[in-house]
Protein backbone atom coordinates (compact mmCIF):
# COMPACT_ATOMS: atom_id res chain seq x y z
CA UNK A 1 0.00 0.00 0.00
CA UNK A 2 2.82 2.43 0.87
CA UNK A 3 4.45 1.74 -2.51
CA UNK A 4 1.19 2.48 -4.34
CA UNK A 5 0.73 5.73 -2.40
CA UNK A 6 4.26 6.80 -3.27
CA UNK A 7 3.73 6.15 -6.99
CA UNK A 8 0.41 7.99 -6.91
CA UNK A 9 2.06 10.96 -5.16
CA UNK A 10 4.88 11.02 -7.72
CA UNK A 11 2.36 11.04 -10.57
CA UNK A 12 0.54 13.98 -9.00
CA UNK A 13 3.82 15.90 -8.74
CA UNK A 14 4.60 15.31 -12.42
CA UNK A 15 1.10 16.37 -13.46
CA UNK A 16 1.35 19.50 -11.32
CA UNK A 17 4.71 20.39 -12.83
CA UNK A 18 3.40 19.95 -16.39
CA UNK A 19 0.30 22.04 -15.72
CA UNK A 20 2.37 24.77 -14.09
CA UNK A 21 4.85 24.81 -16.96
CA UNK A 22 2.12 25.03 -19.60
CA UNK A 23 0.24 27.71 -17.67
CA UNK A 24 3.30 29.89 -17.15
CA UNK A 25 4.41 29.61 -20.76
CA UNK A 26 0.95 30.31 -22.10
CA UNK A 27 0.65 33.26 -19.77
CA UNK A 28 4.00 34.58 -21.00
CA UNK A 29 3.13 34.01 -24.66
CA UNK A 30 -0.24 35.74 -24.34
CA UNK A 31 0.89 39.07 -22.92
CA UNK A 32 -1.70 41.80 -23.23
CA UNK A 33 -0.85 43.89 -26.31
CA UNK A 34 0.56 47.30 -25.42
CA UNK A 35 -1.32 50.45 -26.44
CA UNK A 36 0.04 51.93 -29.64
CA UNK A 37 2.28 54.90 -29.11
CA UNK A 38 0.50 58.23 -28.82
CA UNK A 39 2.23 61.50 -28.01
CA UNK A 40 1.18 63.52 -25.01
CA UNK A 41 0.02 67.09 -25.41
CA UNK A 42 2.08 70.26 -25.04
CA UNK A 43 5.73 70.17 -24.00
CA UNK A 44 5.47 66.51 -23.06
CA UNK A 45 4.50 65.78 -26.64
CA UNK A 46 7.52 67.68 -27.91
CA UNK A 47 9.64 65.39 -25.72
CA UNK A 48 7.69 62.44 -27.24
CA UNK A 49 6.45 61.23 -23.85
CA UNK A 50 3.76 58.63 -24.40
CA UNK A 51 0.17 59.55 -23.56
CA UNK A 52 -0.85 56.06 -22.43
CA UNK A 53 2.27 54.55 -20.85
CA UNK A 54 3.93 57.12 -18.61
CA UNK A 55 4.68 58.08 -15.02
CA UNK A 56 1.03 57.70 -14.03
CA UNK A 57 0.42 54.28 -15.57
CA UNK A 58 3.84 52.59 -15.77
CA UNK A 59 3.11 50.33 -12.79
CA UNK A 60 0.55 48.52 -14.98
CA UNK A 61 3.26 47.59 -17.49
CA UNK A 62 6.13 46.41 -15.28
CA UNK A 63 7.57 42.89 -15.29
CA UNK A 64 6.82 42.05 -18.92
CA UNK A 65 9.14 39.54 -20.60
CA UNK A 66 8.83 41.33 -23.94
CA UNK A 67 10.10 44.64 -22.56
CA UNK A 68 13.46 45.94 -21.35
CA UNK A 69 13.32 48.87 -18.95
CA UNK A 70 16.02 51.55 -19.15
CA UNK A 71 16.49 54.63 -16.97
CA UNK A 72 18.94 56.88 -18.85
CA UNK A 73 19.89 59.23 -16.03
CA UNK A 74 23.37 59.50 -14.54
CA UNK A 75 23.97 58.36 -10.99
CA UNK A 76 25.40 61.81 -10.28
CA UNK A 77 24.55 64.29 -13.00
CA UNK A 78 26.94 67.19 -13.59
CA UNK A 79 24.16 69.59 -14.67
CA UNK A 80 22.44 72.00 -12.27
CA UNK A 81 19.01 70.39 -12.48
CA UNK A 82 18.11 71.78 -9.07
CA UNK A 83 17.75 75.18 -10.80
CA UNK A 84 14.78 73.75 -12.71
CA UNK A 85 13.18 71.80 -9.87
CA UNK A 86 15.02 68.54 -10.60
CA UNK A 87 17.81 66.58 -8.94
CA UNK A 88 21.41 65.86 -9.78
CA UNK A 89 21.59 62.57 -7.91
CA UNK A 90 19.58 59.48 -8.82
CA UNK A 91 17.63 59.45 -5.55
CA UNK A 92 15.39 56.62 -6.68
CA UNK A 93 14.28 54.49 -9.61
CA UNK A 94 11.36 52.27 -10.57
CA UNK A 95 11.55 48.55 -9.88
CA UNK A 96 12.72 46.65 -12.96
CA UNK A 97 14.49 49.57 -14.60
CA UNK A 98 18.23 49.36 -15.28
CA UNK A 99 20.33 52.51 -15.46
CA UNK A 100 22.20 53.33 -18.69
CA UNK A 101 23.23 57.02 -18.76
CA UNK A 102 22.32 58.75 -22.02
CA UNK A 103 25.19 61.17 -21.42
CA UNK A 104 27.67 58.32 -22.00
CA UNK A 105 26.00 57.24 -25.24
CA UNK A 106 26.46 60.41 -27.28
CA UNK A 107 27.05 64.14 -26.91
CA UNK A 108 24.20 66.58 -26.38
CA UNK A 109 22.88 68.50 -29.39
CA UNK A 110 23.98 72.15 -29.31
CA UNK A 111 20.38 73.38 -29.41
CA UNK A 112 19.65 71.40 -26.24
CA UNK A 113 22.69 72.89 -24.52
CA UNK A 114 21.51 76.37 -25.51
CA UNK A 115 17.97 75.62 -24.35
CA UNK A 116 19.11 74.43 -20.94
CA UNK A 117 21.38 77.45 -20.57
CA UNK A 118 18.37 79.70 -21.19
CA UNK A 119 16.56 77.75 -18.45
CA UNK A 120 19.47 78.32 -16.03
CA UNK A 121 20.67 74.72 -16.28
CA UNK A 122 24.40 74.49 -16.94
CA UNK A 123 27.17 71.92 -16.58
CA UNK A 124 25.86 69.21 -18.90
CA UNK A 125 28.27 66.28 -19.18
CA UNK A 126 31.03 66.79 -21.79
CA UNK A 127 33.19 63.70 -21.19
CA UNK A 128 33.74 60.56 -23.26
CA UNK A 129 30.83 59.03 -25.20
CA UNK A 130 30.26 55.98 -27.39
CA UNK A 131 29.16 58.17 -30.30
CA UNK A 132 29.49 61.79 -31.41
CA UNK A 133 27.33 64.00 -33.58
CA UNK A 134 28.63 65.09 -36.97
CA UNK A 135 26.23 67.05 -39.18
CA UNK A 136 23.28 65.46 -37.42
CA UNK A 137 24.61 61.90 -37.76
CA UNK A 138 25.86 59.59 -35.01
CA UNK A 139 29.47 58.49 -35.53
CA UNK A 140 31.09 55.77 -33.40
CA UNK A 141 34.03 56.84 -31.25
CA UNK A 142 35.00 53.26 -30.42
CA UNK A 143 35.16 49.98 -32.30
CA UNK A 144 32.86 48.43 -29.70
CA UNK A 145 30.27 51.24 -29.65
CA UNK A 146 27.60 49.54 -31.73
CA UNK A 147 28.02 46.18 -30.01
CA UNK A 148 27.55 47.85 -26.63
CA UNK A 149 24.45 49.68 -27.86
CA UNK A 150 22.96 46.45 -29.22
CA UNK A 151 23.57 44.73 -25.89
CA UNK A 152 22.07 47.51 -23.79
CA UNK A 153 19.07 48.08 -26.06
CA UNK A 154 18.19 44.72 -27.68
CA UNK A 155 16.30 45.15 -30.95
CA UNK A 156 14.16 42.04 -30.39
CA UNK A 157 12.52 43.63 -27.35
CA UNK A 158 10.21 46.55 -26.72
CA UNK A 159 12.17 49.31 -24.97
CA UNK A 160 10.76 51.55 -22.23
CA UNK A 161 12.90 54.65 -21.66
CA UNK A 162 12.73 56.92 -18.63
CA UNK A 163 14.89 59.70 -17.20
CA UNK A 164 14.29 62.65 -14.87
CA UNK A 165 11.75 64.65 -16.87
CA UNK A 166 11.70 62.98 -20.30
CA UNK A 167 14.40 64.87 -22.20
CA UNK A 168 17.26 62.37 -21.95
CA UNK A 169 14.83 59.56 -22.82
CA UNK A 170 13.69 61.48 -25.91
CA UNK A 171 17.27 61.93 -27.12
CA UNK A 172 18.03 58.27 -26.48
CA UNK A 173 15.07 57.25 -28.62
CA UNK A 174 16.12 59.63 -31.40
CA UNK A 175 19.61 58.15 -31.38
CA UNK A 176 18.45 54.53 -31.47
CA UNK A 177 16.01 55.18 -34.30
CA UNK A 178 18.70 57.00 -36.31
CA UNK A 179 20.97 53.97 -35.88
CA UNK A 180 18.42 51.43 -37.09
CA UNK A 181 16.06 50.63 -34.21
CA UNK A 182 12.32 50.35 -34.81
CA UNK A 183 10.71 53.53 -33.43
CA UNK A 184 7.43 51.66 -32.91
CA UNK A 185 9.10 49.47 -30.29
CA UNK A 186 10.59 52.33 -28.25
CA UNK A 187 8.41 54.14 -25.70
CA UNK A 188 9.41 57.30 -23.84
CA UNK A 189 7.55 56.73 -20.58
CA UNK A 190 8.50 60.06 -19.06
CA UNK A 191 10.44 61.12 -16.01
CA UNK A 192 10.98 59.72 -12.54
CA UNK A 193 10.54 63.18 -11.02
CA UNK A 194 6.85 62.95 -12.00
CA UNK A 195 6.34 59.31 -11.04
CA UNK A 196 3.00 58.61 -9.33
CA UNK A 197 3.23 54.86 -8.74
CA UNK A 198 4.25 52.78 -5.73
CA UNK A 199 7.10 50.69 -7.16
CA UNK A 200 9.91 53.19 -6.51
CA UNK A 201 13.16 52.07 -4.91
CA UNK A 202 14.84 54.86 -2.94
CA UNK A 203 18.62 55.25 -2.88
CA UNK A 204 18.60 57.87 -0.14
CA UNK A 205 20.53 57.15 3.05
CA UNK A 206 18.25 57.68 6.04
CA UNK A 207 18.90 60.95 7.80
CA UNK A 208 21.63 62.00 5.41
CA UNK A 209 21.75 64.14 2.30
CA UNK A 210 23.38 61.47 0.14
CA UNK A 211 22.54 58.33 -1.79
CA UNK A 212 23.58 54.68 -1.72
CA UNK A 213 23.88 53.57 -5.34
CA UNK A 214 24.62 49.94 -4.44
CA UNK A 215 20.90 49.25 -4.93
CA UNK A 216 20.96 50.47 -8.54
CA UNK A 217 21.20 47.95 -11.42
CA UNK A 218 23.76 50.05 -13.27
CA UNK A 219 25.51 49.46 -16.61
CA UNK A 220 28.94 51.03 -16.44
CA UNK A 221 30.80 51.87 -19.65
CA UNK A 222 34.54 51.59 -19.06
CA UNK A 223 35.89 53.79 -21.84
CA UNK A 224 39.48 53.05 -20.88
CA UNK A 225 39.06 49.45 -22.02
CA UNK A 226 37.59 50.33 -25.41
CA UNK A 227 39.45 50.77 -28.68
CA UNK A 228 39.14 54.20 -30.22
CA UNK A 229 38.25 54.47 -33.87
CA UNK A 230 41.25 55.94 -35.70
Amino acid sequence: MKKINFVFFAILLVIGFVIGYVFNNNKDNKLTPLPKQEKSEGLRGIYDIDKNINEKTIDNYLGRSDVVYRDVRMLEDTATWENKGGERDLTGFIEGFEVVPYAYLTEFPQEYIDQKKAENVSGLYTGKTLFRLENGKYVANYEESMDILNYLFPKDKIIFLMCGAGGYANFTKQMLVALGWDENKIYNVGGFWNYEGNRAISTKVNGKDKCDFSKVPYHNIDFERLNEVK
